[in-house]
């Protein structure tokens, strides 16, 4: 039995960027995209995932890699959520006008710079980071 609460993620699935094959051609559903400072080609799967149990998938989505995860949020969520947590890649999903009027409570990420710029002295930098 699922709960009210979503975790989503996605993960690139490589693909072989030759164009050694019959059409000369990459496939057209491939493209590239880059991670951190890695550049890779294929697709990305994108998943919902049951917040409570951490294993019941109830979402899959598929695109191309170069497609920004934030626009298939509306796709993997399950109608029923309250809670939705996503990575860094989801900032400023409140903002979407698919997501508007929507009674959620979205737990995102801290992107990785803002972390880092939180002073290490100050006596809350330490909690935030752990907290994040």
């Amino acid at each position: 039995m699922m709960c009210e609460g979503t975790i989503a993620g996605a993960t690139i699935l490589a693909a072989l960027s030759s164009v050694k094959n019959q059409t000369r051609a990459h496939d057209p559903v491939m493209h590239p995209t880059k991670k951190g400072k890695q550049w890779h080609f294929g697709i990305k799967a994108r998943i919902g995932v049951d917040a409570e149990s951490g294993r019941l998938v109830h979402r899959v989505v598929g695109t191309a890699a170069n497609v920004a995860d934030v626009t298939q949020t509306a796709e993997l969520l399950h109608g029923e959520a309250k809670t939705v947590c996503r990575d860094a890649g989801y900032t400023g999903v409140e903002k979407w006008e698919e997501m508007k009027g929507r009674d959620i409570d979205w737990q995102v990420a801290m992107k990785r710079r803002k972390l880092k710029a939180i002073p290490q002295e100050n006596e809350l930098g330490p909690l935030l980071r752990q907290l994040e």
